[in-house]
């Protein structure tokens, strides 16, 4: 063979070969960057994102689909929700019909099975916790959505707790070489949740009453010294009407409380029982913001404790 025509072959064998090396190479450097970037989370809630961004640490991504200053019931379906969706590892909702309305029109629209109900990419917080039972599943307002349970249960951080530590049992199958970091935290997390609780409880002065415009910051009794003695709403998903604003009234004149409501209720109801009581009204978030770790859903604790009269 002339000398040239091998000398162009050993060029070719020369730079064929420092192709494979550069995408060996490429693949190396990309793997610890893949690996770090872990799992994929998409939460439905913020508080929900709070808690697994505590968890998963720099081995997760969390985006959270609900503004925190919306009504998680009442949101449509967006293809920003579905995009997320379609990429994610895992998807935590709250469930007990919470996202019912909008978040299976989501999944199906994403096209991921991974994520679909039944599957290890799928994590319903209320499976994991015994639920309060709802108003809507007795008497007048039964046939509500609430059928499973009152799901607003993110206003309990006893209930967080145990749901962190539920989540990071998952994220650890789902990561198995990530497993024990994420039990670590969860556990910090609940030890976190539960000692703030106390603190909290210790500061609201006892028997405290407290009416609340829908039955979502019921799970205050759970961990605080207050009594829920009525709704603004006459029947859950109604406003408030005159008349059933009248008749709380008349129940609950002369007696002494506070009125709490979610940022993203109305207010009319809750002034008419401030100029008719005398009761003090604050409205309050139900959820920490978007971007929040633990650290955010601390504070959100405070800020409902804060509410109410202090010892």
């Amino acid at each position: 063979m002339p000398f040239s025509k091998t000398r162009t072959r050993i060029t070719r064998i020369t730079r064929t070969l420092a192709a494979v090396a550069s995408v060996v190479a490429l693949t190396f450097i990309l793997l610890p960057a893949q690996a770090a970037a872990g799992l994929n989370i998409v939460a439905t809630t913020s508080t929900l994102g709070a808690l697994a961004r505590e968890i998963g640490g720099d081995e997760a991504e969390v985006r959270v689909l609900a503004p925190p200053d919306r009504d998680a019931h009442y949101l449509d379906a967006r293809p920003s929700f579905m995009a997320a969706l379609r990429r994610a590892d895992l998807l935590l909702e709250i469930g007990a019909g919470l996202e019912e309305g909008w978040l299976p029109a989501a999944q199906r629209g994403a096209n991921n099975r991974a994520i679909n109900s039944g599957q290890p990419g799928h994590f319903r917080a209320a499976d994991k916790i015994e639920l309060r039972r709802s108003i809507t599943m007795d008497g007048p307002n039964m046939g509500h959505v609430h059928e499973e349970g009152n799901p607003h249960f993110n206003a309990d951080p006893l209930r967080m707790a145990e749901i962190g530590i539920a989540l990071a049992e998952r994220m650890g199958e789902l990561r198995p070489d990530h497993a024990e970091a994420f039990m670590e935290r969860a556990e910090a997390a609940a030890e976190r949740l539960r000692e703030h609780a106390e603190t909290l409880a210790e500061q609201v002065e006892p028997d405290q009453r407290i009416v609340v415009y829908h039955e979502d910051l019921d799970y205050l009794e759970e961990w605080l010294p207050v009594e829920i003695v009525g709704y603004l709403e006459p029947a859950p998903g109604i406003p408030p009407t005159a008349r059933h604003l009248r008749s709380l009234v008349d129940e609950l004149e002369g007696t002494e409380g506070t009125v709490l409501h979610a940022i993203f209720h109305p207010e009319r109801g809750a002034e008419f029982l401030e100029r008719h009581l005398g009761w003090p009204t604050h409205a309050v978030p139900l959820d920490p913001p978007a971007d929040a770790s633990l650290d955010g859903y601390l504070e959100l604790m405070s800020t409902w404790a804060e509410a109410l009269p202090q010892r």
